[in-house]
């Protein structure tokens, strides 16, 4: 029986999760592929020559599912302060200067929940791409399948870095939050995107 309680959290009207906690389960969806691949790679004979490596790589992808995991419930703390200064009264000069204050601190949380996120991933995809070369054949689809999801959870949780920044009040800092992200998607989503054509080329 699959346990739906995130997924049915997710469709709810609750704003959290949102689609960054979305992001972080994708990414540990990806992650926990990648073990998989491993572990069906780890004593067997025929993959004797990169066991060593493929064994390291499962111990990083089980730390970076529980960091993703993790990520999920930090993204949504990270939000509630957001919501909570957008709820705030704004009727007069002080109330209005008051929001604001509290909107710019708590954006700054909102903004770094979902490049901890992207940078989580870029990991995974490293990984994947490991395993995709090194791990069992008879699982290869899944090293693709996995390198999928870490490209989707790395360009979504993209989106609520911009959105986040575009609204910080302190330009040089939105800029810099954009610029990480924009150097995350140009590397990594096209490394992603190399497993998955390299995949793709394996079992047709």
């Amino acid at each position: 029986m699959v346990d739906t309680t995130f997924i049915d959290k997710l469709a709810s009207a609750d704003p959290t999760p949102g689609g960054g906690g979305a992001c972080a389960y994708c990414g540990a969806l990806a992650a926990a592929l990648g073990s998989m691949v491993g572990n069906l790679t780890v004593g067997k004979p025929k993959y004797a020559q990169v066991e060593e490596r493929v064994k390291e790589t499962l111990g990083e992808l089980e730390a970076l599912r529980v960091r993703l995991l993790e990520l999920i419930d930090e993204d949504a703390r990270a939000f509630a302060p957001l919501a909570a200064a957008y709820g705030m009264p704004r009727s007069t000069p002080e109330e209005l200067a008051e929001r604001d204050a509290a909107l710019q601190s708590a954006l700054v949380g909102a903004t770094e929940a979902p490049l901890a996120i992207m940078n989580a991933c870029v990991r995974v995809i490293e990984l994947c791409d490991v395993m995709a070369h090194d791990g069992s054949r008879l699982a290869v689809s899944d090293a693709g399948v996995a390198a999928a999801f870490a490209r989707a959870a790395l360009m979504g949780a993209s989106l609520n870095v911009y959105i986040n920044a575009k609204s910080l009040a302190d330009a040089s800092a939105a800029d810099a939050y954009r610029a990480q992200a924009d150097a995350l998607i140009a590397e990594y989503a096209a490394k992603a995107q190399a497993t998955f054509d390299y995949v793709a080329q394996e079992v047709r």
